[in-house]
């Protein structure tokens, strides 16, 4: 993977001279338009000419020192599932073609804007965000980092998000986290990629996948990019991040679930990385979390995903559900056999499971986990519905617990140069965040060793 620079640096370049928006939008768009690269599947729309105007208006800002932030200048991708004002926002569906163009940007987007970094394009993603995997029929699936001859998964649901940050089309991303969204293509990709405490970043703005579990959360190079790009999402100033020693750190592994049926790959690595955790001077504990085996039945009607979705989606599947990609319609309608006491049931399970979790996990600065149990799968192989659901649903596995315990995650790459990408998880209770950040800095060198 060529060395792009980190947005610090970026800031740094722009800031000195060294660089200007308009060359860095220039050269972004000349990745996206190279026919031997991955662009024309990783981003299902390029605003070329809005954002070259937004480029040279940020560098003209700068010259007379009033760009609206260090990071003011800088292109990042929007995945497909937000409202950008004037366009059309398909969800990476055909469903919504004739859909009425955006009258106003989605809340993310125009804190985004505010801060000034420069909309690049519309990223490539699962169709309505339902799959780990971040195949779509529609519009391409973008190759993932491992492998390209062979061609193998970005893993999704922000698909485009991540290879747009992996092949420099992009310096950063917005994308969206329901069970793993952010978190599978980063590890996928050996990039970083963060879901928040939810309710810290707000939706308005988003098509929904589940409005319960839906986060809005970026991909980027560095635990500081993500955290940098976390600040703005959530309208909080941006603050140095300090990183935490690794020494003295309390981890908690959990054993329940987390470490079932892991790829070898994933296994050694993670273990590795607990193990150099471990000779900086982490103290690792590995722990049972028995809550976690009630997170399987509370989705065995569908769960949260299955009953919103479908109530977002009743009328639109109803009149176009023949465009829908199968593998994503049956699971949306896997909503409609949910009752009202069903979705009662959840949403009193749900809060007893959260209120149980946090009692467990409170001894401890974080949880450790592998963020997915599989290697990204070659696309080809997964052509068999029967072997798709099987690898998607490893995919999403382990994310999805911290979403149904209402926490914040960060993917952290773990793999050594040259290897298979695996992601190593680091998650707390809702609104430890920016603890989470501190850590994820602390340890990100470490665990590559």
């Amino acid at each position: 993977m060529p060395d792009f620079p980190t947005l610090a640096t970026l800031a740094e370049d722009l800031e000195s001279g060294r660089t200007t928006s308009r060359k860095l939008v220039e050269a972004c768009i000349a990745r996206i338009a190279d026919p031997s690269g991955e662009g024309q599947r990783t981003f299902i729309h390029v605003d070329k000419d809005a954002a070259l105007a937004a480029a040279d208006a940020m560098d003209a800002l700068r010259k007379v020192k009033a760009a609206p932030s260090r990071y003011a200048g800088i292109p990042i991708s929007i995945k497909d599932l937000f409202d950008i004002k004037g366009q059309t926002t398909r969800a990476g569906s055909r469903a919504l073609d004739d859909s009425d163009p955006a009258e106003h940007d989605a809340a993310t987007v125009a804190r985004l804007r505010q801060a000034g970094f420069v909309l690049i394009g519309r990223t490539n993603m699962t169709e309505f965000a339902y799959s780990g995997i971040g195949i779509n029929p529609h519009y391409g699936t973008p190759k993932g980092a491992w492998n390209r001859a062979e061609g193998h998964v970005p893993g999704g649901s922000s698909s485009g998000a991540a290879v747009s940050v992996l092949d420099g089309m992009a310096h950063g991303a917005l994308g969206t986290d329901t069970g793993g969204s952010c978190r599978i293509p980063a590890a996928f990709n050996g990039i970083v990629g963060y879901k928040p405490t939810q309710r810290r970043v707000p939706l308005d703005g988003a098509v929904p996948l589940s409005f319960s579990l839906d986060s809005i959360g970026p991909l980027a190079r560095s635990v500081s990019c993500c955290a940098i790009l976390d600040a703005v999402l959530a309208n909080e100033p941006i603050v140095a991040l300090r990183p935490r020693p690794v020494k003295g750190m309390r981890l908690a592994v959990p054993t329940t679930i987390a470490l079932d049926d892991l790829d070898k790959a994933v296994a050694e690595t993670f273990e590795r990385a607990l193990k150099s955790l471990s000779d900086h001077g982490a103290m690792i504990e590995r722990i049972e979390m028995a809550e976690f085996h009630d997170i399987g039945p509370m989705n065995a009607k569908g769960g949260f995903a299955a009953s919103e979705s479908y109530a977002w989606h009743r009328y639109l599947i109803t009149s176009k559900g023949d465009v829908y990609d199968p593998r994503v319609s049956v699971r949306i309608m896997r909503g409609e056999a949910q009752s009202a006491a069903d979705y009662i049931d959840l949403l009193n399970e749900r809060r007893s499971l959260i209120a149980r979790v946090n009692a467990r996990i409170a001894p401890y600065d974080a949880l450790v986990l592998p963020t997915t149990a599989n290697t990204p799968p070659k696309i080809a192989d997964l052509a068999d519905d029967k072997a798709f659901t099987t690898q998607n649903l490893r995919a999403l596995r382990n994310c999805t617990l911290i979403n149904m315990i209402d926490g914040c995650a960060i993917s952290l790459p773990a793999h050594r140069e040259g290897d298979v990408p695996v992601g190593l998880m680091l998650a707390g209770a809702g609104g430890s965040d920016r603890r989470i950040f501190e850590l994820a800095a602390g340890m990100e060198a470490v665990i590559r060793v």
